[in-house]
């Protein structure tokens, strides 16, 4: 591994920033182009590392998370009506190892939801937090379109890892 550049790591800063950006503005089409082809969404439980062999909240590959979008945004998809608004925080990102064409970097996610509505009704009016760490290995792009990377693979471990998961029907 080199030393990471100031260069390095605000272009890796500016890349998650704008992820969060687009799950925020609920602008789901967008966030799927940022992953490569083969790129990996994965959600473990407690201790979980091989998602082929053990249980884990998610592990979406690139047509589950086609779907996933798909179903958020074209479908009813009552667990999201109204949809959740959501603020995603990243923070205290760290470059842990990098070459010439990968990066991986580690960062704290912070993300507040809410579903407008009734507070009268289960879930709704009520601000959430859910608080993890995610593990972002990214592969330089071909095209600058990306922000100069793409994600190769996303790990997120909640923080309530261990707990049961109350409805995450929006992007983490």
């Amino acid at each position: 591994m080199t030393q990471p550049t100031q260069t390095l790591t605000r272009s890796v800063e500016q890349f998650l920033f704008r992820e969060a950006r687009l799950l925020d503005e609920r602008a789901l089409e967008e966030w799927l182009t940022l992953f490569t082809p083969d790129g990996v969404y994965f959600m473990p439980l407690s201790g979980t590392t091989d998602p082929t062999r053990q249980p884990s909240v998610l592990f979406d590959t690139a047509a589950d998370r086609a779907q996933r979008v798909y179903q958020l945004l074209h479908t009813p998809h009552y667990a999201q009506i109204p949809a959740s608004r959501t603020v995603h925080q990243v923070t205290n990102i760290e470059i842990a190892e990098n070459s010439d064409e990968t990066v991986t970097a580690h960062a704290v996610v912070v993300v507040w939801e809410v579903r407008p509505g009734d507070p009268g009704q289960v879930g709704l009016g009520q601000v959430r937090t859910i608080e993890g760490r995610a593990r972002y290995d990214l592969v330089r792009a071909d095209t600058d379109t990306s922000g100069g990377w793409l994600i190769s693979k996303k790990t997120v471990t909640l923080l309530t890892h261990d707990l049961p998961v109350r409805n995450l029907s929006f992007i983490f």
